[in-house]
């Protein structure tokens, strides 16, 4: 994997964030690693936030610039769309994709309220999980295999599974840490439909 982009910057790689929903609650994780080029830089940055007066958690992966921008961005869109996260997500979804400061940008959200997990991208997706578990970064596949495992095999907390978890990818991806922050909310426990 090349470290540098086709400018000659040191490309910012970084994190693994993940999303479980069980037994009424919601918990986002992200670990605090974040790497330029091939040297980790900082081991405690904190990319997950709570956003609508607590009612809304985000996590970012990719360039934290850019990831606070769009966290200012979603925030507007909430208080524009009554804290409603989807019709939020999807409005800044259009104008991520759409604007022209806004292409610009190189992160992912993963988000989540009481009723919904969702990742939001610069392509203009806004895209719903169709398990419990949703993950976003560079150990997403190794966290969202250990979480849908424990989920299958434990009786373990939201946060503690997604603890488990990110702490399971820390030790296969290099780009991710076991410094983990965790935001848990009460939610909806409506199973998704499989």
């Amino acid at each position: 994997m090349d470290n540098f982009d086709k400018k000659g910057r040191p490309i910012v790689r970084s994190t693994t964030i993940l999303a479980v929903r069980r037994n009424g609650f919601v918990t986002i994780a992200g670990d605090g690693q974040v790497t330029l080029g091939n040297m980790s830089i900082k081991h405690g940055t904190r990319k997950v936030r709570e956003l609508a007066g607590g009612r809304v958690i985000v996590g970012f992966a990719g360039s934290a610039a850019d990831a606070l921008t769009l966290f200012d961005r979603l925030e507007v869109k909430l208080n524009e769309n009554n804290n409603e996260l989807l019709r939020a997500a999807v409005e800044l979804a259009k104008d991520w994709r759409m604007d022209k400061y806004m292409k610009n940008l190189e992160a992912m959200l993963l988000c989540a309220d009481k009723d919904i997990t969702l990742t939001i991208s610069g392509t203009g997706d806004v895209i719903t999980p169709d398990q419990n578990v949703m993950s976003v970064g560079s150990g997403s596949g190794f966290a969202q295999a250990a979480a849908l495992a424990l989920m299958e095999n434990t009786d373990l907390s939201a946060e503690e599974i997604a603890m488990k978890a990110l702490k399971i990818a820390s030790g296969l991806c290099i780009y991710t840490n076991d410094h983990i922050i965790c935001k848990t909310i009460p939610a909806n426990d409506t199973p998704i439909i499989q």
